[in-house]
């Protein structure tokens, strides 16, 4: 390798290094000098983490070789703009306006933001957008409204017009957090580039550490593997170890990932996963061996020099594929649909045709099929961790993880490691959106230290990152609805299918979410539905906001438009007609926790109504305006069996120390768990300041559970104030005053107690019935009603989302702008839903770009959220969960608005341009915009309904091989 030395002017001053001009980036050169406020996410120059100023121009230093930076340049990174203790007041706004959540796109942004105010002082709100469209800065987290506020407001500060006061969050003078927007605890270091996430935290460790780096072959998505050919990678420099499976076998792991199916109908057996491929190749980015040597660079050399020799199988890549009547086992253990949920309500319940023959009968019916996209989650930071034996003798992993404790049971005994020897700690994290639930990659990382018996750093590209992790289920639905001609609601029924990829894990849980939100929240008497989900050769299914609910409004909701247009009703009208009311049952045959949703409804008449007349005013034929509304929501927790614990500990000074798993995503976990032990502890008068928050580590912290089910306020609270009254109860005095933290070591009182909140202290709850789908699994909802505001060209057939509104009922409020960053975050990914995001061709989407990542200009600045003021009687303060409902049924607010503008009905998403191109010229020639087709699924739907009632099974009684010990032995339910 052969040196250069430098100078450049970095943040005001000269700085001397030396780099190497045929492979630094100026990205690299930056960091590697320490200013690692500057982030790289993509790699490619599609995201603006990296952005810095270059001479006065905003670049990607991530793309931006070191040898085309003339020496003695000038750059301003983000450390250069403001430091903690001098705050710029773009910092400032930002922690303040609600625009930091996982904060990995913030240095970036505020660097960009930092060069559009040198130049306009005062720029307009579409000016702020149109300068981040320009520079391609992208952020997954806030949907961009917030981000946009912070800028109007630092730019009225630095003009003058107000203080750096005035834009600030100041402690409540009655002591009143709750509801408030406390300041995010971990916002300052964000804001500043000081937050190490996984790539600083590998930048920073000790020498000797070993860099990693897998083995995708990527050449097929199944395959049998004939052989792996290490050898000319082992001889590569900076080479420690080439890892195959039989190497992981040999030091002790069964190279197994433990998975359980929960599901009385499951049919798999054994685990359908491995941590290295050895046998076969089920999908584009199975890893076959991982490469570990002294360098990132060398490691990654290296692993591009393993080669893989393969029979090619039968490619199945979609659902539609996987069960024809001639498509081979994809595992040999099961078949491809390898789980079922019927849901069978009024006339169903005895005989599931007698629906059918209602529906056949009815004087207005309509029916239709649909399809949703692998939505990737595009996060901009991807797979990055790093692990070691810590000196406690523990296998400890530094990762992202939404669930550290149940990362644990997923790894089971595939590296040979008991249970009790391992330490998970979530590194500072930029997002995930609910894929990194899946603890594949930490067996990856955990696997190079287990062999090599080193701390190993692993970084995966993004297109490496991109292919290895699990996306949202596609799922392909029939579905017919029926109604009398005063247009109430008879009967339903729905035959869906969901593709959950190569692998098993969680396929049957994910298929109870459609069993329970399709037609959620109207009043169907009578349903014959089934649910079925199977494997594919396609990246494996794994959580993402709103976990299975999407798949099914995706149906429901276009079939309720098209049964208003069958009846000549308006959307909206028909909507309220059939909502439940008190006492009203849901498609599950129980009667709903909160019925709020006329009200919700009687909130958006006059919005709607104003959007209905503003878009037949504005409507052209060359740009047609329409609205669509969609009802929409999520479950809270994850059930009967779940369960929360939390420690709360009095310090001195009568400080508190929290500890707790409430995983810190962007979602809002630091002021969600502050703002809980606030109001817990509301009788000390304590302030933020008081309070410190130990997190997401398994040795130091009580399992919480998992960030997801939209469960974490509402178990982290109830958790909180059991916590909190056994230690204001240990605190009280005879008198009823409270003990200091001084007073209580003196009398010898313990200091710190344990809050633990299970939810089968909630009467009635129990699982669906895995023969009728009759159950009432969780003890509260969150709904949202959506309306969007849409402009077609005809054109080009491009959808613009000029507006949208969501009213929605998530309980009390905790922190105002967490859940506004929450809804804003969902209704642009529900966007990008409906219109752009997909992960279906691995060449095209293996970058966030090509995977249709949503940049500024193509989510609306003009987001109205309302929430409906009330409380759940069972939560935290009155407080359920917040997140996930806001990203269900966007979706399809905007396709319902596409058909309002132009008459073209997507039945197949993403409503990319070409396609709603192809309706407009269908309908210009006097064709129909779409031909109507039926699904094949499998089997026809009635009939596997009537084998399921001739085959029924009982609730608990099947055996689960899921063992964390052995995850080839089977245990009861």
């Amino acid at each position: 390798m052969k040196l250069r030395k430098m100078m450049l002017n970095i943040n005001g001053v000269d700085r001397m290094f030396m780099c190497d001009p045929e492979n630094d980036k100026l990205s690299d050169v930056l960091r590697r000098i320490g200013l690692t406020g500057v982030k790289v996410g993509c790699g490619t120059g599609v995201c603006g983490s990296c952005s810095i100023i270059l001479n006065g121009q905003v670049i990607r230093s991530c793309t931006k070789k070191i040898s085309q930076v003339e020496e003695y340049s000038k750059i301003t990174t983000i450390e250069g703009i403001g430091t903690p203790q001098h705050l710029h007041p773009l910092q400032v706004a930002w922690m303040n306006c609600g625009a930091v959540q996982c904060g990995f796109c913030v240095p970036g942004f505020i660097v960009s933001a930092y060069a559009l105010l040198e130049q306009n002082p005062d720029p307009t709100r579409e000016e702020v957008r149109d300068w981040f469209q320009k520079t391609r800065n992208v952020c997954r987290c806030t949907g961009y409204k917030q981000i946009v506020d912070a800028v109007m407001a630092a730019a009225k500060v630095m003009r003058g017009e107000c203080s750096i006061e005035d834009i600030k969050f100041h402690n409540p003078e009655d002591g009143n957090y709750y509801g408030k927007p406390v300041v995010r605890q971990d916002a300052l270091g964000k804001v500043c580039g000081l937050t190490d996430y996984g790539d600083d935290q590998a930048l920073k460790m000790p020498q000797g550490v070993l860099y990693a780096a897998i083995v995708q072959p990527k050449v097929t998505h199944h395959a049998k593997i004939l052989a792996i050919h290490t050898e000319e990678a082992e001889k590569m420099p900076g080479v420690v170890k080439v890892i195959t499976a039989k190497d992981l076998i040999a030091a002790g792991g069964t190279n197994i990932m433990a998975e359980g199916q929960f599901h009385e109908r499951s049919t798999v057996m054994t685990p359908s996963r491995k941590v290295l491929q050895d046998e076969k190749i089920y999908r584009y980015g199975d890893v076959i061996a991982m490469v570990v040597a002294h360098t990132h660079r060398q490691a990654r050399a290296a692993a591009a020099k393993v080669t893989m020799e393969y029979e090619q199988l039968p490619e199945y890549l979609t659902y539609l594929d996987a069960v024809m009547p001639d498509a081979i086992r994809i595992h040999e253990d099961t078949p491809n649909i390898f789980c079922e949920q019927p849901v069978l309500k009024g006339a169903g319940l005895e005989d599931a045709e007698e629906v059918r023959d209602l529906i056949d009968k009815a004087p207005h019916v309509v029916e239709g099929s649909f399809s949703s996209s692998r939505e990737p989650h595009l996060s901009i930071e991807g797979c990055v961790l790093q692990s070691y034996w810590g000196d406690d003798g523990l296998l400890t992993i530094q990762c992202k993880s939404q669930c550290v404790y149940s990362s644990i049971g997923r790894l089971g005994n595939c590296l040979g490691v008991p249970k009790d020897k391992y330490r998970i700690i979530m590194n500072p994290t930029g997002a995930s959106f609910g894929w990194s639930t899946n603890a594949g990659d930490i067996a990856l990382c955990a696997a190079c230290t287990v062999v090599t018996g080193e701390p190993v750093s692993l970084s995966m590209s993004y297109e490496e990152h991109q292919h290895f992790s699990g996306k949202r289920c596609p799922a392909y639905s029939n579905g017919r609805l029926a109604c009398d001609n005063e247009g109430k609601i008879l009967a339903a029924e729905f035959d869906i299918g969901m593709d959950h990829g190569a692998y098993s894990w969680g396929g049957d849980d994910v298929m109870t979410k459609p069993a329970r939100f399709t037609f959620f929240p109207y009043n169907v008497p009578n349903v014959a539905g089934l649910v079925r989900v199977a494997n594919v050769n396609h990246a494996f299914g794994t959580a993402y906001r709103s976990y299975g609910s999407p798949q099914a409004y995706t149906l429901s909701e276009p079939l309720m438009d098209m049964m208003a247009e069958e009846l000549g009703m308006d959307p909206f009208e028909f909507r309220y007609k059939n909502i439940c009311r008190e006492g009203d049952k849901n498609i599950n045959s129980y009667v709903y926790p909160q019925y709020p949703m006329e009200k919700i409804m009687d909130t958006m008449r006059p919005i709607y109504e104003k959007a209905v007349a503003d878009a037949k005013a504005a409507d052209t034929p060359e740009k047609r305006r329409g609205v669509g509304i969609a009802w929409g929501g999520f479950n809270v927790t994850e059930g009967g069996g779940d369960s929360a614990e939390v420690a709360l500990e009095l310090m001195p000074g009568n400080k508190i120390r929290k500890y707790d798993t409430w995983h810190a995503m962007g979602q809002g976990a630091t002021t969600g768990s502050l703002v809980v032990t606030l109001e817990a502890l509301k009788e000390m008068h304590l302030t933020p300041e008081d309070i410190q928050l130990i997190q997401n580590d398994t040795k130091t912290c009580p399992d919480t559970g998992m960030a997801g089910a939209s469960r974490s306020l509402y178990m982290d609270g109830n958790a909180t104030i059991i916590a909190a009254n056994k230690l204001l109860a240990a605190m009280r005095k005879e008198d009823g005053t409270l003990r200091t933290y001084d007073e209580m070591k003196a009398e010898g009182i313990e200091t710190k107690y344990l809050g633990r909140y299970e939810t089968n202290t909630t009467p009635g709850l129990c699982r669906l019935d895995p023969n009728t789908g009759i159950g009432d699994p969780t003890p509260a909802f969150t709904y949202c009603l959506n309306l969007a505001e849409v402009e077609v060209d005809t054109k080009t057939g491009k959808t613009t989302v000029l507006k949208f509104t969501c009213v929605d009922f998530v309980g009390r409020i905790g922190n105002i702008d967490a859940v506004n960053g929450q809804a804003y975050s969902g209704i642009m990914h529900g966007i990008g839903f409906a219109l752009k995001e997909d992960y279906a061709d691995v060449k095209k989407h293996a970058n966030m770009f090509g995977a249709g990542t949503s940049y500024i200009k193509d989510v609306p600045d003009d987001i109205n959220l309302i929430h409906i003021d009330g409380a759940i009687s069972d939560g935290p303060f009155g407080s359920s969960g917040a997140s996930e409902a806001f990203q269900a049924s966007g979706h399809c607010a905007v396709l319902n608005g596409i058909y309002n503008a132009c008459g073209v009905r997507i039945h197949e998403i993403p409503a990319l341009p070409e396609k709603v191109k192809a309706g407009l010229d269908a309908i210009a020639k006097g064709e129909k915009p779409y031909e109507p087709k039926k699904y094949f699924l499998g089997s026809d739907m009635y009939e596997e309904l009537e084998n399921i009632k001739e085959n029924p099974v009982q609730v608990g009684t099947q055996s689960f091989y899921v063992s964390l010990d052995d995850p080839t032995a089977e245990r009861p339910f």
